[in-house]
């Protein structure tokens, strides 16, 4: 198994640059993230080239944080603003190597004209992405951290991959989030395998180390493995007051399934 630090969550304490290469020195095999702009991509990309780390995904700026923002591809009216962050994203995406941008719904009233904003926004950030070979993910995110969130079922970002049928449109597998809101999650990668661009995993409930909580995750990236999924496994988990390096028992321990 190889695993990637979501830096979003890992290695906080220090700049992304130097991020990278803790995530590095720790044996993680590659990396992703969650804002990174305020970073000067040339330093991250250094740092990547250095480390021979892959930059597995980014996302898209989620607005205002501070007024209840958590992104903005299925708000209405604010369609501009949208299409801002994705370029954004996508160029940010292109001067670092990134592999993938993960478009962020943001939260809505699940109405129709919420629906239509999203779709549209995901076209054109498919649009835009495609000739850089880089990958348009989208995300269930569960209702209970995120109330309101557009995108919480994997059965609605399905229909949303199949009405949009853009061949870089595809499904972030977050365990944590799909255990929150569906559960019966090996017989649910198997049907969605084929939509899969990125799985995520962390522990649940609390999005500890994966290593604790209700997942036997031991078992299920085991199963996983067997399904043929032979990608990076994105650690994006909240290692605690101890710190990251403290929180990584978990890695060599599943590095050997």
């Amino acid at each position: 198994m190889r695993f990637s630090a979501n830096l979003g969550f890992l290695f906080t304490d220090r700049p992304l640059p130097d991020a990278i290469h803790a995530a590095h020195a720790a044996g993680f095999d590659a990396v992703e993230c969650h804002f990174p702009y305020d970073s000067d991509p040339g330093a991250v990309r250094a740092a990547l080239d250095v480390t021979g780390l892959p930059m597995l995904g980014l996302n898209t700026w989620p607005g205002n944080r501070e007024a209840g923002d958590f992104g903005l591809a299925a708000v209405p009216g604010r369609e501009a603003e949208a299409r801002s962050v994705i370029a954004q994203a996508v160029e940010y995406a292109q001067a670092i190597g990134a592999g993938a941008v993960h478009v962020m719904a943001g939260r809505s009233d699940g109405g129709t004209a919420a629906e239509a904003a999203f779709r549209a926004n995901l076209a054109h950030a498919c649009d835009l992405a495609a000739p850089h070979g880089i990958e348009i993910l989208i995300e269930p995110i569960n209702q209970r951290d995120v109330p309101g969130y557009h995108l919480s079922h994997s059965a609605h970002a399905t229909e949303v991959i199949a009405a949009l049928d853009r061949p870089n449109l595809a499904l972030m597998f977050d365990c944590y989030h799909l255990q929150i809101m569906e559960g019966d999650l090996a017989s649910r990668f198997e049907a969605l395998l084929p939509l899969i661009g990125h799985v995520q995993i962390a522990g649940v409930p609390d999005r500890g180390a994966p290593d604790r909580g209700e997942l036997d995750y031991r078992w299920l990236l085991a199963r996983m493995a067997d399904l043929g999924w032979d990608r990076p496994i994105g650690a994006e988990y909240r290692p605690g007051p101890e710190g990251t390096e403290a929180s990584l028992g978990w890695l060599d321990h599943f590095r050997g399934l």
